[in-house]
């Protein structure tokens, strides 16, 4: 499984942007697809999940309420639409994928996008 992750940028804080991740290959073997990030310096973080088949999404406790991930299975494509950004988001962003996994940790996903920045700054 392949993933591009895109549609980051600069923005402001309290402004919406929408990060795509486009699969292609095996994506019928895919369990879960992810969005993780990563900011200077730190570890990368879970941030929202979302099954493949199914209607189940987990967040993380930071982004709850203010991000939404969706996936469009004609498309093979998975979206993170973020709300009220702070500068704390600000981040490489990642999505992830794996067949088997139900778990939140970068470790257990095995396909992985290039990555996508996000720069919240007035």
């Amino acid at each position: 499984v392949q993933l591009q992750a895109s549609g980051g940028g600069l923005v402001q804080p309290g402004d919406s942007l929408r990060l795509s991740c486009a699969a292609s290959g095996r994506t019928s073997d895919v369990n879960i697809f992810g969005w993780f990030r990563q900011a200077p310096g730190k570890k990368r973080v879970f941030v929202a999940a979302v099954r493949w088949r199914g209607s189940p999404t987990y967040y993380a406790d930071s982004v709850r309420g203010r991000f939404a991930i969706s996936r469009d299975n004609a498309k093979n494509t998975v979206y993170l639409q973020m709300n009220s950004l702070k500068p704390e988001d600000t981040a490489v962003y990642y999505c992830a994928a794996d067949p088997k996994t139900d778990g939140y940790s970068a470790d257990e996903y095995s396909y992985w996008g290039q990555g996508t920045l996000v720069t919240v700054s007035s």
